[in-house]
């Protein structure tokens, strides 16, 4: 689901009826057809690709969890905003079901809450010193990763002896090992690839697709990033879209650390230490706008998945990191550019037909 603020139209209707952009300028239409493309290349390069429990099990639950830490920064990014500290707010929410495992001894469920009201609070903080001083986001954000990075270390120093949590309640190592058809038996539960973390990135994507495309309050969000000013005028109160825009990113980057700490079986300070990258690429690739009031929430997906393709399949063809990088920063590029070319050559043929 793309979801956007368009300003007035300026070409009559009568004109502008006949000549709509071709379906083959859609941006998620473009990444689904080069994940399909690029899976069947490595698929074919590399059978081992297709793998459903070895490769692609664990493709997919790096790709589900990619995509929360994206939906994340989609939040932030929806009111014109970022969050630099999507990582440092995974790993406080995750520290916090860790110690509710730990030394609470809490179900799965209760820690998992216990994870999101935590991430949802950071969030919160975050989000009312941005509209309060009115400082830039990208600072405030800046200062709040050294921050939860200074307090999530001390944190699990004082904590715990080897810097983790190990203790796992029932239902979490089943999130980590199991697929949705082992829920159940036959095949309407789902293929044997699909990990049970999945459930978790279905929900945010409904949850944002219902709350971008289908409430007030979404496009509310939307126009204070499409233009703050015109919405403050409008009687938005833009102060509170910028805190609850900030509250969701840090809710649904718990939720990618409390997933990420499932699929590695421990709760440790390191969990986020690399989601700020595949937060901004799934985001922007996906179609979601720097400068706020565009949002994909499908798009995300597909541009999460994306880059996952790339990486999984690049390193198994034997592509050193320091290679993989660099391949991997070539098709992204390429991918933006068509993204792009499309759009242009379109839009001069529809001039050229008016």
């Amino acid at each position: 689901m793309t979801t956007s603020v368009s300003p007035p139209d300026t070409v009559p209707k009568e004109r502008t009826a006949g000549h709509r952009m071709p379906f083959w300028v859609n941006q998620r239409l473009g990444l689904l057809v080069l994940v399909i493309a690029l899976s069947v290349l490595f698929g074919v390069v590399r059978p081992a690709f297709l793998d459903q429990r070895l490769v692609l099990f664990p493709l997919l639950r790096d790709v589900a969890t990619l995509t929360v830490v994206a939906l994340a920064q989609m939040a932030a990014l929806s009111v014109g905003h970022m969050n630099l500290a999507v990582g440092r707010m995974a790993a406080f929410g995750a520290m916090f079901a860790g110690i509710g495992y730990d030394k609470l001894h809490l179900p799965m469920q209760a820690g998992l809450l216990l994870c999101l009201a935590a991430g949802a609070a950071i969030g919160a903080v975050t989000g009312w010193l941005i509209a309060r001083t009115g400082v830039s986001s990208f600072v405030v954000t800046l200062a709040t990763d050294f921050a939860l990075l200074g307090l999530v270390s001390l944190m699990y120093s004082a904590l715990t002896e080897d810097a983790a949590f190990t203790t796992r309640p029932a239902g979490v190592d089943a999130l980590r090992s199991y697929s949705l058809a082992d829920i159940c038996a036959g095949p309407v539960c789902g293929s044997p690839a699909v990990p049970q973390l999945a459930q978790f990135t279905v929900l945010a994507m409904l949850g944002l697709g219902f709350l971008y495309g289908g409430t007030r309050v979404g496009r509310e969000l939307l126009l204070t990033g499409a233009n703050p000013a015109a919405a403050e005028l409008s009687g938005i109160p833009t102060g509170r879209r910028v805190l609850l825009a900030h509250t969701l990113s840090g809710l649904l980057a718990a939720l990618a650390g409390f997933m990420a700490a499932a699929g590695t079986g421990t709760f440790r300070a390191s969990i986020g230490d690399d989601f700020m990258l595949p937060s901004f690429l799934g985001a922007v690739l996906g179609g979601t706008l720097l400068t706020g009031g565009v949002v994909s929430v499908l798009g995300t997906l597909l541009g999460t998945a994306l880059v996952g393709v790339i990486r999984k399949g690049l390193d198994l063809l034997g592509v050193g990191l320091e290679s993989l990088n660099i391949y991997l920063g070539c098709i992204l590029l390429l991918a933006l550019s068509a993204d792009r070319i499309r759009t242009v050559v379109s839009y001069r043929k529809v001039v050229r037909s008016t």
